[in-house]
């Protein structure tokens, strides 16, 4: 069956509607490759052609900030060959296309704690995103060794040390914004989960509250710009009410 031209349905979005901020938790690499009798990893580089695609799209229609979803703190209880291979996968990855990146005036930053991690490797992977870090164009935040309840205590550690009991007494939820990796960034209006499953395992638990959700059957290696569209179309049909009654 041949792939919908993404083409054919871009005319039917409303570009005033679209989100401001997408997270995307990309489910379903290691089913994927599982399928065609292949190891995870090679799921996981077929699925990284898919971050290729929606990267592209989210600067054709102008939206702000994509947060994917590479590498969780839960994570490190994969077997250790698969992780190791995921993380020069990753290294290897994101050195290939920075390059590109850059010249699409696109923002790359990771969101998430060195804990665990090489101090080399991490400083590394940095040194690469950070060459992008006098672009303006659309936010791309690689949440790696990332956490959504540990992007939390960090908040708290960092508020703790910088504010006053008073202070603190008097803090907002706007303001406790300012303490966590996406500081300065809005939440996310939708979030996209691939492979079926229906939950947010740890990601942008505090910047979720409002968030959209869109759960596809899709896995991830498969989620093409036609996929994506779907997502906000879906979106765009819904009601944000942040609490309030139904109009």
């Amino acid at each position: 069956m041949a792939k919908q031209n993404y083409k054919e349905l871009i005319p039917l979005l409303n570009r005033d509607r679209l989100p401001k901020h997408i997270g995307i938790i990309m489910d379903g690499n290691g089913r994927w490759a599982k399928q065609r009798n292949r190891p995870h990893l090679f799921g996981h580089r077929a699925g990284a052609k898919s971050i290729r695609e929606v990267v592209e799209l989210g600067v054709e229609l102008g939206i702000g900030y994509l947060t994917f979803y590479t590498f969780s703190t839960e994570n490190w209880n994969r077997p250790a060959d698969e992780v190791k291979g995921l993380l020069k996968m990753l290294k290897e990855r994101l050195a290939k296309e920075i390059p590109d990146l850059d010249k699409q005036n696109i923002y790359v930053q990771f969101i998430g704690t060195s804990q665990g991690l090489d101090p080399e490797y991490w400083a590394e992977v940095q040194s690469i995103a950070a060459t992008t870090h006098t672009n303006t164009g659309m936010v791309l935040n690689i949440a790696f060794n990332y956490g959504g309840r540990l992007e939390v205590i960090e908040g708290i550690k960092k508020l703790a040390t910088e504010k006053s009991i008073a202070e603190i007494a008097e803090l907002s939820p706007e303001k406790f914004s300012d303490y966590l990796w996406t500081k300065g960034q809005p939440d996310p209006d939708l979030i996209i989960r691939t492979s079926g499953e229906m939950r947010l395992s740890n990601f942008l638990l505090w910047q979720s509250a409002y968030s959209e959700l869109y759960i596809t059957d899709t896995l991830w290696p498969d989620f093409t710009k036609a996929e994506m569209i779907k997502a906000l179309l879906d979106y765009q049909n819904r009601e944000r009410r942040f609490g309030g009654r139904k109009k």
